[in-house]
């Protein structure tokens, strides 16, 4: 077949593929995307509650940030991105703090009034300098703003998302998490930050609207189908792909307790529970996640996390500092397949913000085509 009309199939219709596709659809390729689920775009999926008129991020919400230029240029070329700020509000010891932990958040919970060089110089008299290069994320935890901190806002937060103690999982967790010496409550650093206007879904819809991609839903592209295609991008269970014949690879996941009423229900889009007496992580509130509408009712979600199961969506792979041998077994027998490319969360078994995946999904369809013509 000749390189300029490859029939390529792929295993997904969440961003990863949604991105591969358009990019080769657009040099003449044609492909063809299966997707469980009966709609596009993965866990980013959004609908409008037919109850309320809120745009409901249907598995846990999803805030796009990014200072890659490229990738924010090409989502608002398929959606508008009005501007949004998350602003995380944490109940803990009878209080309510806002995280990032900032100045604010030290003052208000140390009940002092310092400055920012005070504040810096207080939370490094709280930790522990012992640790030189922390390799857990109780260590990194410690070191970095000490036991007080650590005990009232993540010990128990990440033993209900885990379930797994903080010292057996990698420093790098926390480190997505800063730490501010001003009073910017702004979650991310990141110079663009928004929603897309009509939601996720709408916006892969987009993405996907071209003649040469055809996306069939409540479907799946199965690993004995490669041999139809002359290629096949999987964002799928990497272990799904090899039918788990090494074992499964741990996911957590996620269980929502839907709740409804009249107003403002609790005054912020996202609220952690941070005590491990508190039996779900947060509480959010889908319509703050759309500051630009106006709706009287309004829905929330309580988050609960467990282990995964077998007929369970994954969200959140779960890796330990005492080895990941498993991962690293399907990963060198998927490296070994050259007529099939892994990509995604799922995929490469990573947890990777939105714009990493469009990035990484950008970059995959560009190493494609570069081999093509190599």
């Amino acid at each position: 077949m000749s390189k300029k009309n490859l029939n390529i199939g792929m295993a997904g219709a969440g961003l990863s593929c949604a991105v591969i596709a358009r990019e080769l659809a657009e040099q003449g390729h044609q492909l063809n995307l299966f997707d469980r689920r009966a709609h596009v775009a993965g866990n980013c999926h959004t609908e409008r509650d037919v109850g309320t008129g809120v745009m409901v991020h249907v598995y846990g919400p999803h805030i796009f940030h990014t200072d890659d230029d490229e990738v924010w240029t090409f989502v608002n070329k398929y959606m508008r991105f009005m501007p949004y700020v998350n602003r995380v509000k944490a109940t803990t010891g009878g209080q309510v703090y806002s995280l990032p932990i900032n100045l604010h958040t030290i003052n208000q919970f140390f009940g002092k009034t310092l400055n920012p060089a005070e504040a810096k110089a207080f939370i490094e008299e709280q930790a522990d300098t012992s640790i030189i290069e922390p390799q857990s994320f109780e260590e990194q935890a410690l070191r970095f703003i000490g036991r007080p901190l650590y005990e009232a806002f993540f010990r128990g937060y990440t033993l209900k998302q885990w379930e797994v103690d903080p010292t057996r999982l990698p420093a790098a967790i926390l480190k997505r998490l800063p730490v501010r010496f001003n009073y910017n409550d702004n979650y991310f650093f990141h110079k663009h930050q928004g929603m897309p206007e009509e939601g996720y879904t709408k916006m892969v819809e987009r993405i996907l609207d071209h003649p040469n991609i055809t996306v069939t839903l409540n479907a799946e592209l199965h690993a004995d189908d490669i041999d139809a295609y002359d290629h096949v991008f999987w964002s799928g269970p990497m272990d799904g792909f090899f039918g788990y014949d090494l074992g499964r690879l741990p996911y957590r996941t996620l269980d929502f307790q839907r709740f409804e009423g009249r107003g403002d229900l609790q005054g912020c889009a996202v609220m952690n529970y941070t005590e491990e007496s508190v039996p779900y992580t947060r509480i959010t509130e889908h319509k703050h996640f759309s500051p630009w509408e106006e709706h009287e009712q309004s829905v929330c979600y309580r988050e609960f996390s467990r282990s995964c199961g077998h007929l369970d969506t994954p969200y959140y792979p779960v890796h330990l500092t005492d080895g990941d041998d498993l991962v690293q077994s399907y990963k060198a027998r998927a490296q070994g397949l050259a007529k099939v490319t892994f990509v995604g969360r799922l995929g490469t078994y990573r947890y990777m913000d939105m714009d990493l995946t469009i990035r990484e999904a950008m970059n995959s369809a560009r190493d494609f085509l570069a081999g093509l013509s190599s």
